[in-house]
């Protein structure tokens, strides 16, 4: 990217986050890599958008078809629409959906649908998260406090770490007492918001069953679990399509996102009738840009794809791969490597603690290797790799090359 394009930029975005020391201008994309505008390519080892691979043409051609014969808002009927969602709603196991264009907007309706059906405020997350931007959800997330502080009716749990060790009737013990403080304070408990996989709390692939006891948790003080699969859903696990599956448990809604289009703007809020028909009732919820007979097209092209072919599967016997090679790396200064599926995480700690320096590092060194890939924990220490589905076992032979000679050029001190 040229400095001249990064100023304009700076001037009609003002400090709009980018990533890598040098961003990067991209002009295309293909499969699992991008290509900058001097041609390089680059193996895509981070980004979960383009769920199919970035220009995949099943997807391509259902939203050029679709635009070019029409687009209006849901309040007219549509086949195409429809029929999506008793796709999606069945692939669930939940009752009704609605769609919206983002994951944020998705996770903004999750809370209401959940304070529309207990008639309280309280909301549960851990305190280290991420599930979007709106005003309502940033108050959830951890890394920028909302100005004023964080309102009244929101109580963060410790995240679980894979350091510390996973303790999942501990985890469960901490919700219980949240909800109670809650109730005490006269806030009541709507709702537990939680990742199944924990994704932005660090990845520390909890085993099956451990999220159990604090879903028995937020039963038990009337509050409804919301299941963010935003990031493991879609089949990334590889062994589930969903990461509420993997962990044995039920949620009350269920909030998706960015892969379930392949980079159309589509999310969705699917939920237990119940709760779809207390939150009609108290909103009367309509979004203009969503349920669009061309939003609709590229959703169905993925679940095409995704039920008609390999992927899934592939992802776990992959992923399998991968992992493996990633255990094999070695550096003083990796504390733990983890992973379900196409989702990695290596996470980088000496005894002085978290070292983000030297995960940051890594993140430029496989750029400069034609890699790309990204950075999360409560300190951006655990490297993040979360490929598209098409990533195969050559290209993650080409992760663990440069990710190895990454790890050879680092400082070992």
């Amino acid at each position: 990217m040229s400095e001249t394009l990064l100023a304009r930029r700076a001037r009609v975005m003002g400090a709009a986050p980018v990533f890598y020391d040098t961003p990067l201008e991209i002009v295309r994309g293909e499969g699992c890599w991008l290509f900058d505008a001097q041609g390089r390519r680059y193996l895509d080892a981070y980004n979960n958008v383009p769920h199919l691979g970035h220009g995949h043409p099943a997807v391509v051609e259902a939203v050029a078809r679709q635009a070019a014969t029409l687009n209006v808002h849901s309040r007219y009927l549509h086949e195409g629409v429809i029929g999506y969602l008793e796709r999606l709603t069945a692939r669930v196991g939940l009752d009704q959906a609605l769609l919206t264009c983002t994951g944020s907007e998705a996770m903004d309706v999750a809370l209401r649908m959940a304070q529309a059906a207990t008639g309280v405020m309280g909301v549960i997350a851990t305190d280290n998260t991420y599930h979007g931007n709106t005003a309502a959800v940033s108050a959830l997330s951890t890394r920028r406090p909302p100005v004023g502080g964080r309102p009244a009716h929101v109580r963060l749990v410790p995240a679980p770490d894979a350091l510390v060790g996973l303790d999942g009737d501990a985890f469960g013990a901490t919700v219980a007492e949240a909800a109670e403080d809650l109730t005490r304070a006269g806030h009541g408990v709507s709702a537990l918001v939680l990742c199944p996989t924990l994704a932005n709390e660090g990845l520390p692939c909890p085993p099956p069953g451990y999220l159990a006891p604090a879903a028995a948790a937020i039963a038990k003080a009337g509050g409804l679990l919301i299941a963010d699969e935003v990031q493991p859903g879609f089949g990334r696990l590889g062994s589930h399509w969903w990461g509420f599956a993997q962990q044995g448990i039920a949620p009350d809604i269920v909030v998706l996102g960015k892969p379930m289009a392949n980079g159309y703007p589509v999310a969705a809020c699917v939920a237990r009738e119940q709760v779809m028909t207390a939150f009609r009732a108290a909103f009367g919820y309509f979004n203009t840009f969503a349920a669009t007979p061309v939003a609709a097209a590229a959703a169905t092209a993925v679940l095409d794809v995704l039920e008609g072919s390999d992927l899934i599967p592939q992802a776990a016997q992959t992923g399998g791969q991968v992992l493996a090679g990633l255990h094999q790396l070695s550096h003083p200064a990796i504390a733990h490597v983890r992973g379900h599926g196409l989702f990695f995480a290596v996470e980088f700690a000496d005894t002085t603690g978290p070292r983000p320096d030297l995960t940051h590092q890594v993140v430029e060194g496989l750029k400069a290797r034609g890699v790309l890939a990204g950075r999360i924990g409560r300190q951006q220490h655990i490297l993040k790799l979360r490929p598209p589905m098409v990533f195969g076992p050559a290209e993650g032979a080409l992760l663990l090359e440069a990710l190895t000679d990454t790890l050879a050029h680092l400082p070992h001190d």
